[in-house]
């Protein structure tokens, strides 16, 4: 890729470092629906994320998908494998995205110069690493509605006139594969939620009306 491409998303927040690798990436486009990664295979190219967003997710037991985490703008996912190991996760694109990838040869070039962004790539992996841990232990530990709850807290912004909006439209289907439980348990969760004035959707999403319980 040229400077001259990458400096079209010159409006993403990105560091220095980052911006300099996708300068030195292929530039792709993906649309909506394309599978970028399949869990198993071997791959050596890293994503930086510089339009759309990609999602990560593994299919667990009876064909369940469990999401590990939402990427837009910014971000990077594909490093797990640069060992040269297989994929730990499959990456999909949400909508329509533009990603610079990169491949390992072109990132060990690039560490050799700048060797602090191995420090970046590290501080990273131990990032995700803790936040899978984290999700592993709400699993664990946190029953459905619990896990519900975080996460629409989690995914929600304050609105000047009151309550919270979750901005991300996901259908009851992702909120379960985010879960890690079933769309019925979702759903039935959600209609007790908003029977009880806690959620209510409209055209711009689904808002959250006043504080979720602790317990339900």
């Amino acid at each position: 890729m040229q400077p001259a491409e990458i400096s079209s998303f010159a409006d993403v927040s990105m560091p220095e470092s980052l911006r300099l690798l996708a300068e030195r990436a292929e530039l792709r486009r993906y649309r909506k629906g394309t599978l970028l990664i399949e869990e198993g295979d071997r791959g050596d190219t890293l994503y930086i994320i510089l339009a759309g967003s990609l999602r990560a997710f593994a299919i667990g037991e009876r064909d369940r998908e469990i999401t590990y985490g939402v990427y837009g703008p910014g971000e990077y996912i594909g490093e797990m494998s640069l060992d040269g190991g297989p994929r730990s996760a499959s990456v999909i694109a949400l909508e329509a995205s533009v990603c610079a990838v990169v491949t390992q040869t072109t990132l060990l070039a690039f560490i050799a110069e700048r060797p602090a962004f191995a420090l970046e790539l590290i501080a990273k992996l131990i990032r995700r690493a803790r936040s899978a841990t984290l999700s592993a232990k709400q699993l664990a530990l946190n029953d459905v509605y619990g896990r519900l709850a975080a996460l629409l807290n989690a995914l929600s912004v304050a609105l000047p006139e009151g309550g919270r909006r979750v901005e991300e439209r996901l259908t009851h289907r992702e909120l379960a594969s985010r879960l890690g439980c079933s769309r019925e348990m979702v759903s039935r969760l959600m209609k007790d939620l908003e029977t009880g004035g806690f959620v209510a959707t409209d055209g711009a999403g689904l808002r959250l009306l006043r504080a979720l319980p602790a317990r339900w």
